[in-house]
This record gives C-alpha cells, structure tokens and sequence, in this order.
C-alpha cells in the first residue's frame, strides 16, 4: 500500500515537473523512480527466494477411499523465515511434518494458524510434509 501512495507522489512529481518544462528536474525524478523501482524489485525477488518449492502425491490411495479429485489440487504456497513458517494458502487442520534424511519424523503438529514457529533444535537438511487429506506436500527445507 505505501509504494502505491509513493508511485502516486512520483507521477504527480512528474506531471507537475512536465508542466514546468524543466528537463533536469525531470532527469532526476526519473532516476529517482528508477532507483525506487530497482529496490522494489530486490525486495520481491528477496521473497519469492523463501518460498518453499513444494510437489504433490497422494498418500495411502486405499486409506479412507477418497476419491481423486476432478481438478488439480492446490498446492500451499508456505514461505520460510529462519525457523517461522508462513502460510498464504490456508492449511488449517492440516498435519505438518518435518522428517530428517533417515525418514524419521522428527517433528509433527496439526497447523492451526496461517504462522507456525518449528523449534529452534531441529539443524540441518529435512523434509517437510503437509498431509491434507490423502494428499501429501512436500520439499525440502534447511534449518
């Protein structure tokens, strides 16, 4: 919201300077939204660097007959910060899992919230698993 009101200074900036005719005026707010714009963007870039890449399967098809569906399942888009999980789809009621390279869980919980803190003693190369259903998201993650 607050880069919208500061794009919107900027062309009013912009319009007012072109009124004016003043060539350098303008030169330098163009470098300044340039500047503006490259920030930006290495925020964005910063972000979608934590997202979690994560792949589907379906897990034990003969548990609970769930038929499969007729449309693609959405995968969570789960994002990572040090040890905080962050959900932008909503993954409520789901199991998360995080098992190490030997496939044993190490850590397990419902996900009751769109954050979830993993304790601070889990180190290294894991796996992490979100169980919706007979559905099975996961990819790997590094603490």
């Amino acid at each position: 919201m607050c880069g919208n009101f500061a794009a919107i200074n900027i062309i009013n900036k912009i319009t007012h300077t072109m009124k004016r005719n003043n060539f350098f005026s303008l030169a330098m707010l163009v470098m300044m939204l340039t500047t503006l714009l490259s920030a930006h963007a290495s925020t964005l870039e910063n972000a979608i660097s934590q997202m979690l890449q994560l792949q589907v399967r379906y897990d034990d098809p003969v548990a609970g007959n769930l038929p499969f569906p007729k449309s693609p399942v959405q995968v969570p888009e789960v994002y990572i910060d040090g040890y905080t999980l962050t959900f932008d789809t909503s993954c409520d009621g789901c199991t998360l899992r995080i098992v190490n390279a030997e496939d044993e869980v190490e850590y397990t919980t419902i996900i009751t919230s769109s954050t979830l803190v993993l304790p601070a003693t889990l180190e290294g190369n894991y796996e992490i698993q979100i169980v919706r259903d007979n559905w099975c998201f996961y990819g790997d993650i590094e603490l």
